[in-house]
């Protein structure tokens, strides 16, 4: 039984003495001529009074959970606001932050509201309306999950703290990985159910047994299992849950139906009885779901820095150099430019973004920060999407004389016209932050003579084109794309292009450029990109995208379609 069941019983009890009292008291005058009636007011007296001490003991207890609470959150908050980014930085630490204030902080309202605490209680209220939701919690919940498939990370070593060898001090309870388990049942994700649920039980067969129990952890585990359609472990583990729990009556039914659809395939398949108990023993490796992303094995190998096409002989063609565009202010102080892909051309600027101009950028970001859109192919509408996991905010040049200068920075150094590009976009990944494979400029009806691309564009026949998507600014199509990176990454927040193999690091105050466009206008299909999951820390980075308007003398035509 709950603390809290249990006070609201012993309310109820304390209740029901204090009105045999009132009842009592207004017919007296019958028990005054008995004296053994008002003796048995007497034990009355007495019950209540007793009553009153387990109501106190209640009380005591309740507060003594309280002050626990209190230790255990002063110690959390007194970590993560020493390095706040640092902290949630962490993909276990931000789950359960999530969790803590969705889930936890309720249960402590819930466990504070059976005592006279308005004050508190009114403020928790006010403050909770800015807490996460369920949503909220789901979300980061589904992040890790996200970050255990890219970098290949097992449950276990989630759950000790341990991400690609580094050993960090957060850990997963056996509450937590139950807590993670649900989510993905509930989410029809089994995979995810199967690998949480197993750790779940490893956990609690180690650790002292908490809320969570066997019996709950194997009840999803087999009927998930039967999900990705390993029958026999799915009978095997629904005995295991009825020999822990022998009354779990939907266990036996279960039972009954998995042993039914075994019998049958037997027959279907016509094997012998030695046939298909080796074909059953051999441990099945369950699968992922299949995902609308074609490239999602080279995006995630990209990601963990596998797959990377640098040869010997690509690397002799890229070169460092003191870059001035021949601008006076660059003659003056020559910007460091670095080659990080030979074709398409990409480059590394050094030393772009000082770390003042960086917080001051972040300090006019933060208070608008707000989910990161996509535009619709179907209606040109900006709407957010589960692909692009990240918050975002436009910054105006005439808002900040920072802001200015660093847009008069990038014209200077790429030497293209600044007047038709879009306003600074600022980005900040958190947890399992990304954005899948996708193009930054708007796709047109393929042409058929654009095959001299190779045959990568008929990968891409499938995707939406968006002819119109840039069509309210008049300033045509995106034709490069100016990246800042405002912070490091401990772990993960890779751009990678799964098209060519590269994979660019994030490297505070340095910036990365490309063109989306050949010089005829046309779209160059080899420079799909992704922003890997933040796998460890908080990843800030800023987009300039510069349009076509303005740039007909500063980036004339080529003489084919691909120059």
């Amino acid at each position: 039984m709950s603390l809290t069941h249990s006070l609201k019983m012993k309310h109820g009890a304390l209740f029901l003495l204090l009105a045999s009292c009132c009842y009592v008291r207004q017919t007296q005058s019958e028990f005054f001529t008995s004296i053994g009636q008002m003796t048995d007011l007497i034990y009355t007296e007495k019950d209540l009074v007793k009553s009153l001490k387990e109501y106190i003991k209640a009380e005591e207890a309740k507060l003594a959970e309280v002050k626990s609470w209190a230790e255990k959150l002063d110690e959390l908050t007194h970590t993560s606001t020493s390095d706040p980014e640092g902290y949630l930085g962490h993909p276990v630490n931000a789950y359960k932050f999530m969790k803590r204030l969705n889930t936890d902080w309720l249960k402590l309202e819930n466990l504070v509201l059976q005592h006279t605490s308005d004050g508190f209680i009114a403020n928790l209220s006010i403050q909770r309306q800015n807490f996460p939701t369920d949503e909220d919690e789901s979300g980061a919940a589904k992040a890790l999950m996200r970050l255990q498939d890219t970098y290949r990370l097992d449950s276990e070593s989630i759950s000790k703290g341990r991400l690609r060898g580094v050993q960090y001090a957060a850990s997963l309870t056996v509450e937590d990985c139950f807590e993670l388990g649900k989510i993905a049942y509930n989410d029809g994700d089994y995979y995810h159910t199967v690998l949480w649920m197993q750790q779940t039980i490893k956990q609690l067969e180690e650790e002292d047994p908490g809320v969570v129990t066997k019996a709950e952890a194997l009840d999803y585990l087999s009927y998930s299992v039967y999900q990705m359609g390993d029958l026999r472990r799915a009978i095997e583990l629904t005995k295991l849950l009825i020999a822990v729990d022998p009354a779990h009556s939907r266990a036996k039914n279960n039972l009954r139906y998995f042993k039914n659809l075994l019998s049958e395939e037997r027959q279907d398949d016509q094997t012998t009885d030695e046939e298909f108990s080796q074909s059953q023993s051999k441990e099945r490796v369950y699968a992922r779901q299949d995902s609308y992303l074609h490239e999602r094995d080279s995006y995630e190998a990209l990601c963990r820095g596998e797959g990377i096409k640098m040869t010997a002989r690509r690397q002799r063609k890229l070169f460092c150099r003191y870059h001035n565009n021949n601008h006076p202010r660059l003659i003056i102080a020559p910007i460091k430019e670095e080659d990080e892909w030979d074709s398409p051309h990409i480059v590394r600027y050094h030393e772009v973004l000082s770390n003042a101009e960086i917080e001051r950028i972040k300090e006019i970001a933060k208070p608008r920060l707000a989910r990161a859109t996509v535009r619709d192919p179907k209606t040109g509408d900006l709407t957010v999407a589960n692909y692009r996991v990240s918050k975002s905010a436009w910054v105006d040049d005439d808002e900040d004389l920072v802001v200015n200068r660093i847009t008069r920075r990038i014209g200077d150094i790429t030497g293209l016209e600044m007047e038709t590009a879009e306003l600074l976009q600022v980005a900040n990944y958190g947890v399992g932050g990304q954005y899948e494979p996708h193009f930054d400029f708007s796709r047109r009806p393929f042409d058929n003579n654009l095959a001299t691309q190779g045959n990568r564009l008929a990968t891409y026949l499938n995707y939406k084109e968006e002819p119109d998507a840039f069509k309210e600014l008049g300033t045509g199509n995106r034709l490069a794309t100016f990246l800042n990176y405002m912070s490091d990454v401990p772990a993960g927040g890779a751009t990678v292009f799964p098209d060519f193999g590269a994979a660019l690091y994030p490297k505070k105050g340095t910036a990365i450029f490309w063109y989306n466009l050949f010089r005829s206008g046309e779209g160059d299909y080899r420079t799909r990109h992704a922003a890997c999951p933040v796998l460890v820390g908080s990843k800030w980075v800023s987009n300039k995208w510069i349009h076509e308007r303005g740039q007909e003398f500063k980036r004339p035509c080529g003489l084919t379609e691909v120059d």
